[in-house]
């Protein structure tokens, strides 16, 4: 069993990924981003991205109820559509989930984010954004024994019943400790980790779990701190390794099983 986040930044080849997923035998849950695809529709509606940075220095989207409804629209609609009716052509039996949908994912709706603009520390409020502490097993499970193959994007839901911005990666990790799978793929638009973001030579082959505060704070910019988070949240469930791969090339989950990209073991 294993579980593969495919991202959603602009590079990422979506057809090379589903054309190898649907050639895999082992059982698996598919859990997909849509970052360029909101940034460029939200854009269009006159809603553009508004990115902020927490304290700590962590990237994320500041989401109003407005923000939220395109969310929902890009990610529950589009995409994940998208994506399901692309495997059914491949003749995978895929089934499309938000978080929301019978609580697949739940946590806890942060009412306000505290952040860095223009060198001020600032308060925004009625932000739905949220953090996922857990996955509804049983529903996947029905799904998984049953021979479909589940394909989940975010949002979440929060214990009141309220939909939640959340971060993919982190639901990834969620999700692979909640089934109890051997491995996590992280698919991306770069080759793995990287030492330095302008260099695709500089990757890092392997890192431990204990390598990964010092390589936040040292290399990792942007997303990646993020998938960094999340790899070492799954390897603290149980998850046996987590493989940061090319999203971008042919047979990038084979590739990644092989141990192609960065390979993180506790």
């Amino acid at each position: 069993m294993f579980v593969v986040k495919i991202g959603g930044s602009k590079g990422i080849n979506l057809d090379y990924v589903l054309e190898d997923l649907a050639h895999q035998t082992e059982p698996l849950v598919l859990v997909h981003g849509a970052s360029d695809e909101l940034n460029q529709i939200s854009t269009q509606l006159g809603k553009p991205p508004r990115m902020v940075t927490s304290p700590s220095g962590y990237t994320s989207r500041y989401t109003d109820r407005e923000t939220l409804d395109i969310f929902a629209m890009v990610y529950c609609g589009k995409l994940n559509m998208r994506i399901v009716e692309k495997l059914q052509q491949l003749g995978v039996n895929a089934v499309g989930l938000s978080g929301v949908d019978g609580r697949l994912l739940e946590g806890k709706r942060k009412s306000s984010v505290r952040i860095i603009e223009n060198g001020r520390k600032m308060i925004l409020r009625d932000d739905f954004t949220g953090k996922i502490e857990r996955a509804n097993v049983n529903l996947l499970n029905i799904l998984l024994n049953n021979g479909y193959l589940p394909v989940i994007s975010p949002p979440a839901i929060s214990y009141k019943g309220e939909a939640i911005n959340v971060d993919g990666d982190r639901a990834a990790a969620v999700i692979a400790n909640a089934l109890g799978a051997d491995r996590l793929l992280i698919l991306s638009n770069t080759p793995g980790f990287l030492k330095d973001v302008d260099d695709e030579a500089s990757l890092i082959p392997t890192l431990d779990r204990e390598g990964i505060a010092e390589s936040i704070d040292i290399y990792a910019q942007d997303r990646m701190k993020k998938k960094l988070l999340g790899a070492r949240e799954a390897l603290d469930g149980g998850v046996r390794e987590v493989i940061l791969a090319d999203g971008r090339m042919p047979g990038s989950i084979t590739a990644a099983l092989s141990g192609k990209g960065t390979v993180i073991k506790r």
